[in-house]
């Protein structure tokens, strides 16, 4: 790979990484959203050491052609070496670039969250109280906490308003997934509230669901059922930060 090569493919991966970290939501897709600025310095030190390289072969070219001249580069190689060549390997980087620039990957889904280990939800010291009236919306970690953890049985007989994507059980039964990261999509964990009543929908559609806590073992024990009686089921659009767990928004009504 030459010098012009290697300024090509600087630039080519600095617009990667800006078109999915400043222009648009893709970088959460793969890491979570704090490592964000990080990925636009990245973006933008990359674009300009492309365009340093592209001024660095042009400007002596420039300066001979006004000269008049057709003498070599002052920094052609001497020895029979080339050695402003980088090793063939960088072309390796030139496909992920190019899918990240025109064709950027799906965020992870039931296949990971089918063979993920389950998050552990860490113990609530304290649970708001749920509003009077209407599906209590909550995030797929309050739910959990709140099914095995809280002494009060905040959940008997409330209806509650979950979200998340569809991931088909071995069973025949679905389970209703977020994954979760540390810092990047490699290292996710997920959440899982299984549902009954309902037939599933296809595979990682993302959906909101309402209904109650499924009364199989004691709740607010950890023996308490992860799961939820289904009494409605909507689509929706999957979400810009689909790795941050939030309690979905009522609609109005």
């Amino acid at each position: 790979m030459n010098r012009k090569a290697q300024s090509l493919l600087l630039l080519i991966t600095g617009a990667a990484v800006l078109r999915a970290s400043l222009f648009s939501d893709l970088c959460l897709r793969y890491v979570k959203e704090g490592l964000r600025p990080y990925l636009v310095i990245t973006g933008f030190v990359l674009v300009l050491a492309g365009l340093l390289g592209v001024l660095r072969d042009v400007l002596p070219y420039v300066a001979r052609h006004r000269a008049g001249t057709g003498q070599q580069s002052d920094d052609a190689p001497t020895d029979g070496h080339d050695h402003a060549r980088g090793p063939l390997t960088s072309w390796l980087l030139l496909p992920p670039a190019l899918a990240l620039l025109f064709f950027a990957p799906a965020a992870l889904g039931s296949y990971t969250a089918a063979r993920n280990s389950p998050k552990v939800v860490e113990n609530y010291e304290r649970f708001e109280r749920l509003p009077a009236l209407g599906a209590a919306p909550l995030s797929l970690t309050e739910f959990i906490a709140r099914a095995q953890q809280d002494d009060r049985l905040s959940l008997q007989g409330r209806t509650v308003l979950l979200s998340g994507f569809v991931t088909p059980r071995k069973d025949g039964a679905w389970d209703l997934t977020r994954l979760q990261v540390a810092c990047c999509a490699a290292d996710s964990q997920s959440l899982t509230v299984t549902m009954h009543g309902v037939q599933a929908p296809p595979a990682d559609t993302w959906v909101e669901v309402s209904g109650t806590w499924h009364p199989v073992g004691e709740l607010g024990t950890r023996t308490a059922a992860l799961a939820l009686d289904v009494t409605s089921l909507e689509r929706i659009s999957p979400p810009s930060a689909p790795y941050l767990d939030r309690a979905p928004v009522p609609g109005p009504g």
